[in-house]
């Protein structure tokens, strides 16, 4: 089987390789390197891998790139409320554009697997299950929304909408709470956190990739629906994952009554749908804490790990 990993040289896209490759898929990559490509070099030892340098805002690089190929995993998305801000053009052309093109180049024999969040959901009060009504409150909600949409419309398609991820990745992200929280408490020593009662739901990156693998294993039973992909175990107030931090490090922490979160992520999620078939996450959150802490004694932290 040959699967197209669009944005693999991404957070999620280098944790998922391995999976693939491990389980004897041929995998090829579509991205534009935007944060570059060093976190690449260890699978070009593998036969089962290819590189294709181009941009899913181009189409006839998409066309080229989907040739041939019987999954595509849609990864490359500009990620993020901060980072759509910063150039909300951008994030327009390569969430909803590319995902235009993805859907002119690609056909229904052919199956897409696309990365969402559960920032779709906007502000909820209730428990979100996959049929919660989504209300996106960010331009990143919005162009993730529609993207989803378009494919689910439109192609063969199973679509997560995954937790807030975490955890140690070849290509690091410092913008994503619980690694942000973990390093500015070893170099810092203190936070400051608002909105401490606000609840999220985590999963570490290792756990996403896993749960695309088994969408590849399911997909008759999973095709043109939607999951929420997380554990019930890991849904956690802000103040819950300071206090799992603590336990770590000697971080001092403040509790401030200023700032707020503007997808308003402060909801619990049920996975039911998903577990019900077999899925389940791995890895908690205190064990990624301890992997995060472990990999940053060893990691030079520049600019390039923030999608910001």
């Amino acid at each position: 089987m040959k699967i197209l990993v669009t944005g693999g040289a991404g957070y999620v896209g280098t944790s998922l390789i391995p999976q693939l490759l491990e389980k004897g898929y041929k995998v090829s990559i579509l991205d534009n390197l935007m944060y570059g490509g060093d976190q690449l070099l260890p699978f070009f030892r593998n036969p089962n891998f290819e590189f294709q340098k181009g941009d899913v805002r181009n189409l006839e690089d998409v066309k080229k790139a989907v040739k041939g190929i019987d999954v595509i995993i849609h990864l490359a998305a500009i990620v993020g409320y901060p980072a759509c801000r910063k150039d909300p053009t951008l994030a327009k052309e390569v969430n909803v554009d590319g995902t235009k093109n993805i859907i002119s180049a690609t056909s229904n024999n052919q199956l897409i697997l696309y990365g969402s969040t559960g920032s779709n959901y906007g502000a909820v009060t209730e428990i979100c299950t996959e049929e919660t009504p989504l209300n996106p409150l960010s331009l990143y909600g919005h162009t993730k929304t529609l993207a989803e949409k378009m494919l689910l419309e439109e192609r063969l398609t199973i679509a997560y909408r995954f937790a807030t991820a975490f955890g140690v990745s070849p290509r690091l992200r410092l913008d994503l709470l619980i690694n942000d929280f973990t390093y500015k408490a070893l170099t810092e020593g203190y936070l400051v956190v608002y909105e401490k009662h606000f609840m999220r739901t985590f999963i570490h990156v290792r756990d996403m990739g896993r749960a695309f693998l088994f969408a590849i294993e399911n997909s008759g039973k999973m095709k043109n629906m939607v999951f929420n992909i997380g554990s019930k175990d890991m849904n956690y107030s802000k103040e819950n994952v300071c206090e799992l931090i603590k336990k770590h490090t000697d971080v001092y922490v403040h509790y401030a009554d200023v700032g707020e979160d503007k997808d308003k992520r402060n909801y619990i999620v049920s996975y039911k749908k998903i577990n019900n078939l077999g899925y389940n996450t791995t890895i908690n959150i205190d064990e990624g804490i301890d992997e995060l802490i472990r990999a940053f004694q060893v990691v030079q932290i520049k600019n390039k790990y923030s999608n910001v």
